[in-house]
C-alpha cells in the first residue's frame, strides 16, 4: 500500500533542492555518437567489445564533477551506474562486464559516491532496468534491442526470470555497498515491460527495506512520456516518488486526481544527447537554462541538467562554461529557487513568479518600459521590497503614471530602467 505520510517525508529534501546534475557516462563515450549508439547502429556484442577493451578514463575525477555541480548551485547528482548497454561502473559480483575488469581497474561508483558526499550534495544513482548485454534480456523482436532484426536470434529462448534475478541482485548491491543512497533513477518501462513485469513490488519492497529514505522516479511503471499511477488516488507500491518528464516541461504543475500536487523533475540535456557526442555542438545557453529552471520551480517541479563527459572523463568545455554562468546567477538568486514553489499567482508577461512562505520572488526576464508591475499584491500587505542579488531597496512607485492604476503595485529599477542581471533580475517581496 502507498504510504502518503512516508512519501511526503521522503521528498522534503528533493522539494527543497529543486536543481540537480545528471551525468551520462560509459563505454558509449568512446564512439562519441550518443548513449544509444549500440541500438541505433544495431551493433553486436562483438562489435561493441572494442570499447570495453579500450575503456581507460585517465582523467576521471569525480571530485571535479561534484565541485562543478555545487558551484552551479545544484543540490544533488545522479550518475549512470549502468546504462542500457549493460556496462557497470560499479564492482558487481554478478557480471564480468564492469569497470573493474577494464583498464580503469577500479570501482568508479565508489569514487563518485565519496566525492559527491564530500561536497555535501545528495547522492543519486541511475540504473537501467533494460540490458542489451545480458543473454536473457529479449533480443529479436524487441523494439530497441540492437539484435532486434538479427535473424540469428529469432528462435533463441530467453529465461527472463533469470535476467530479473540478475537485475534485482544488482540493485541490492547498489543499495547495500555504498552507504546511504538518496535517489535511485530507474530507466525505463515500455510496451509490455512495465510494473510487475519487472517484479516491481518485490524490487521496491527490497529497496525500502535497505534504503528507507531513498526516493525513486516513476519509470518502473512508465517511460518518460507518462505520469503513471502516482498521479492517481491509488498509486502502486512501485509508482515512485516523482514523475520524470524528459526533454519537456509540463504546461502546468502536475496534480493527482484529488488535486494534490505531485512531485516532478524535468530531465534536460545540455545539448541534444545524454552521452558524449563529439559532433553535437548545439548547447543550450545559460540564459535558457536559468529561465527553464525558474519555469520548473514556478510550476512546482525540479530540473536535473545533464552533462556527458568524454571517453577520458573530461566534461566538454561548452558545458563547463554554461554551468559557470548558471552558477554565477544562482549565487545571488538561489533563495528564489531552493524551497520555492508555485506562487498561486498568474504568470506576468515579463517573466515568472516563485514563492517560499511569506517571500515572493518576481523574476524579471526582460527590461521594463518604465515600471515593473508586481501583480497580485496589495500595498498594505508588503513589509519590504529588495533586489535579491544585492539587497538593494526598491520603493513602491508613486507617480502620475502609476496613479492611474491604484490596484497595482509598481516598482522602478531607476531613471534608466535596466535589469541588474541580463538573464533574470529577481525582486524579493517580503509580506507582513
Amino acid at each position: 500500500m502507498f504510504d502518503r505520510e512516508a512519501y511526503n517525508k521522503r521528498i522534503e529534501w528533493f522539494k527543497e533542492a529543486r536543481f540537480g546534475m545528471f551525468i551520462h557516462w560509459g563505454l558509449y563515450s568512446i564512439p562519441a555518437r550518443g548513449e544509444w549508439v549500440r541500438s541505433t547502429e544495431q551493433m553486436s556484442i562483438e562489435d561493441y567489445q572494442e570499447y570495453f577493451d579500450e575503456f581507460n578514463p585517465v582523467d576521471y575525477n569525480p571530485k571535479e564533477w561534484a565541485r562543478m555541480a555545487k558551484e552551479a548551485g545544484m543540490k544533488y547528482v545522479v550518475l549512470t551506474a549502468k546504462h542500457h548497454d549493460g556496462f557497470c561502473l560499479f564492482d558487481s559480483q554478478y557480471t564480468e562486464y564492469k569497470a573493474t575488469n577494464t583498464k580503469a581497474g577500479r570501482d568508479l561508483i565508489r569514487e563518485y559516491v565519496d566525492a559527491v558526499r564530500a561536497e555535501g550534495l545528495k547522492v543519486g544513482l541511475y540504473y537501467s532496468i533494460i540490458d542489451w548485454h545480458h543473454p536473457d534480456f529479449p533480443h529479436y523482436g524487441d523494439r530497441q534491442h540492437p539484435m532486434r532484426n538479427n535473424e540469428a536470434y529469432k528462435d533463441v529462448v530467453h529465461n527472463f526470470d533469470n535476467y530479473l534475478d540478475y537485475m534485482h541482485k544488482q540493485v541490492r548491491e547498489l543499495c547495500t555497498n555504498y552507504g546511504q543512497i538518496d535517489l535511485l533513477w530507474f530507466d525505463f518501462s515500455y510496451d509490455h515491460l512495465r510494473g510487475e513485469a519487472w517484479r516491481a513490488t518485490e524490487l521496491v519492497n527490497m529497496i525500502r527495506e535497505l534504503q528507507p529514505n531513498v526516493i525513486m522516479d516513476n519509470r518502473l511503471e512508465v517511460s518518460g512520456e507518462g505520469y503513471g499511477s502516482l498521479a492517481t488516488n491509488n498509486p502502486q507500491v512501485y509508482s515512485g516518488d516523482f514523475v520524470s518528464p524528459e526533454q519537456i516541461i509540463p504546461l502546468e504543475g502536475i496534480r493527482d486526481e484529488a488535486g494534490r500536487p505531485v512531485m516532478w523533475e524535468a530531465c534536460i540535456t545540455m545539448n541534444n544527447n545524454w552521452g558524449y557526442n563529439e559532433r553535437d555542438k548545439f548547447f543550450k545557453s545559460p540564459d535558457m537554462i536559468v529561465k527553464k529552471l525558474v519555469e520548473c520551480v514556478s510550476k512546482g517541479g525540479n530540473m536535473i541538467l545533464n552533462i556527458g563527459p568524454d571517453a577520458k572523463g573530461n566534461v566538454p568545455q561548452e558545458s563547463v562554461d554554461v554551468l559557470r554562468r548558471v552558477g554565477k546567477w544562482m549565487k545571488g538568486n538561489h533563495l528564489s529557487i531552493y524551497g520555492c514553489d508555485n506562487s498561486g499567482m498568474d504568470k506576468p508577461e515579463y517573466g515568472r513568479i516563485t514563492r517560499n512562505g511569506n517571500k515572493i520572488y518576481y523574476h524579471v526576464m526582460e527590461n521594463p518600459i518604465g515600471f515593473v508591475a508586481l501583480h497580485g499584491l496589495k500595498k498594505e500587505d508588503i513589509k519590504k521590497i529588495r533586489l535579491l542579488a544585492t539587497g538593494t531597496e526598491l520603493k513602491i512607485a508613486d507617480s502620475w503614471v502609476t496613479s492611474n492604476y491604484p490596484d497595482v503595485v509598481f516598482v522602478s529599477f531607476g531613471p534608466n530602467p535596466q535589469m541588474l542581471d541580463d538573464i533574470d533580475t529577481v525582486i524579493e517581496v517580503e509580506l507582513k
